[in-house]
């Protein structure tokens, strides 16, 4: 009996594991970000595979303010987190989490576009441009694979990373001083 009580023990633990290892943003707005770029690319995938250009510009033209808004919040976040690789990040994060949904979606073959088509319906259905956020967090659409806000480095561990290039550097001067 203990043996089976461990089992369905380590069972219940390792399963939940995926759900504990997901990283939450520290802010509400950085979370909610993420959440709407997510949809975006949800959305941007679907009309590139279902051919649905239409949805997708109208899902645009609607939200174009809070999208643009949303990409300057994603843009901060990336400057502040990685500085001037910033940018380079920001574009490996939207690539990565188009590739990661279209393969989601390749996964689902010919069922993927009547299965997920309704969520324009459903976006552009929204009273307000306000819930747009609360609309992509109720999704649930960033993929387990792909991280979001990351721990920023602990003070000791840029000072430690530092300290190494601080190091190599200094031995690069000294090497250089043997051979002149």
């Amino acid at each position: 009996m203990r043996r089976f009580v461990s089992a369905v023990t380590a069972i219940t633990l390792l399963s939940a594991q995926p759900v504990l290892a997901q990283h939450r943003c520290e802010s509400a707005t950085e979370q909610s970000a993420f959440e709407v770029q997510a949809l975006r690319s949800e959305l941007m995938v679907l009309a590139t595979g279902c051919h649905d250009d239409a949805q997708y510009n109208a899902f645009i033209r609607r939200y174009q303010p809070d999208l643009q808004a949303n990409e300057r919040a994603i843009d901060a976040y990336f400057k502040h987190r990685y500085g001037r690789s910033g940018q380079t990040e920001h574009d490996r994060f939207v690539t990565d989490l188009a590739n990661a949904l279209s393969h989601e979606g390749s996964n689902l073959g010919g069922d993927f576009c009547p299965r997920n088509g309704q969520i324009f319906h459903e976006v552009l259905a929204l009273q307000t441009p306000a819930q747009l956020a609360d609309f992509a967090a109720g999704k649930n659409l960033v993929p387990a694979s792909i991280e979001v806000c990351t721990p920023m480095p602990t003070k000791a561990a840029v000072t430690r990373k530092a300290e190494a290039s601080k190091g190599r550097k200094m031995a690069a001067v000294t090497e250089k001083r043997k051979k002149h």
